[in-house]
């Protein structure tokens, strides 16, 4: 079955950097969009950057935009987030997703998800 497992969360301080990384597996995802969210406990899921698993197209939050930077890797059927000059707003776990949707900020879009990862920067 499908499989996203995120990994590089932890603890931070303000102006620090993160990577996260998306291992994927169980299908190929050639046609698929892979997107990374993020969600506060209380707080609706929130929309951070995803692209084309076959690569061109890529959408960044502007919450986010020129601190992350989101890129995939094929042959190691993986997906990162490079998390820049984090804040503590930026706090959250982040979630990997998969899936063809039409409006890609749309999480309901989505047809697989991961476990999560935590990311808390404290200030």
């Amino acid at each position: 079955q499908v499989q996203l497992v995120e990994s590089g969360g932890g603890l931070v301080q303000a102006g620090g950097s993160l990577r996260l990384s998306c291992a994927a597996s169980g299908r190929t995802f050639s046609g698929y969009v892979m997107g990374w969210f993020r969600q506060v406990p209380g707080k609706e899921r929130e929309f951070v950057a995803a692209t084309r698993w076959s690569g061109g197209s890529t959408a960044v939050a502007d919450s986010v935009k020129g601190r992350f930077t989101i890129s995939r890797d094929i042959a190691q059927n993986s997906m990162y987030l490079q998390m820049n000059s984090l804040k503590p707003e930026d706090s959250a776990i982040y979630y990997c997703a998969a899936g063809k949707p039409r409006i890609w900020v749309a999480g309901t879009e989505y047809d697989y998800w991961g476990q999560g990862t935590q990311v808390t920067v404290s200030s």
